[in-house]
C-alpha cells in the first residue's frame, strides 16, 4: 500500500494541491487517510521550503549530533506524520545509519528474545531512546551490524524482506 501511495502522489509532490493529492490517493486506492494525509503533504513540503529552501539532505547533515537529526524531524511540529519510528526509517532510507525502526514486529521479537519487557512500540522520545540502546547492545552482543539486525528481526515475524 506504502508503494501504490508514493507512486500515486509523485507527480503531486512538489506543487499538488491537498485536493489534487487526495483524489489521487482515492483513485489509487492506496492509503487509509486520503483525505487527512494530503494535508500533512502541502503542510510539510510549506514548511521545508520555508526553512531549508527543499535541501533536506544539507539540513539533515547540519546537525552534528545524530540524535538532534532525529529529534528534529520527529518533533517539529511543521513536520506532519513523523514520529521516532517513522524518522529512523526515513533516515536509513535516505542512507544515513545508527537509527532503530522499532515497529511492532521487531519489539515482538525483541520480547521474545528477552531484551525488552513489552512488545508494545515505544512511544516516547525516553523509551525509543532507551530500547534503541537496548538493541545495540544485543547487536554488539550477537557481533550482528545494528543497521541490520532490526530488518532480520523484522523478516522473522513477518517473513518477507522488502530491501
Amino acid at each position: 500500500m506504502g508503494f501504490l501511495a508514493v507512486e500515486a502522489v509523485r507527480p503531486f509532490l512538489f506543487d499538488g494541491n491537498r485536493e489534487d493529492i487526495t483524489v489521487a490517493l482515492k483513485n489509487a486506492g492506496a492509503h487509509r487517510f486520503p483525505v487527512e494525509r494530503p494535508g500533512y503533504i502541502v503542510t510539510t513540503r510549506s514548511y521545508l521550503r520555508e526553512d531549508c529552501n527543499m535541501a533536506l539532505r544539507k539540513k539533515l547533515l547540519s546537525f552534528s549530533d545524530p540524535v538532534e537529526r532525529r529529534d528534529w524531524l520527529a518533533q517539529e511540529k511543521q513536520i506532519k506524520g513523523l514520529r521516532y519510528k517513522e524518522a529512523s526509517h526515513f533516515l536509513r532510507n535516505i542512507g544515513l545509519r545508527g537509527y532503530a525502526i522499532l515497529d511492532k514486529h521487531v519489539m515482538s521479537c525483541l520480547q521474545d528474545l528477552k531484551v525488552v519487557d513489552t512488545p508494545k512500540p515505544p512511544a516516547t522520545r525516553a523509551r525509543y531512546l532507551e530500547t534503541e540502546e537496548k538493541l545495540k547492545a544485543f547487536a554488539r552482543d550477537i557481533r550482528i551490524d545494528f543497521d541490520e539486525l532490526d530488518l532480520v528481526l523484522w523478516s522473522m515475524k513477518t517473513g518477507e524482506v522488502l530491501k
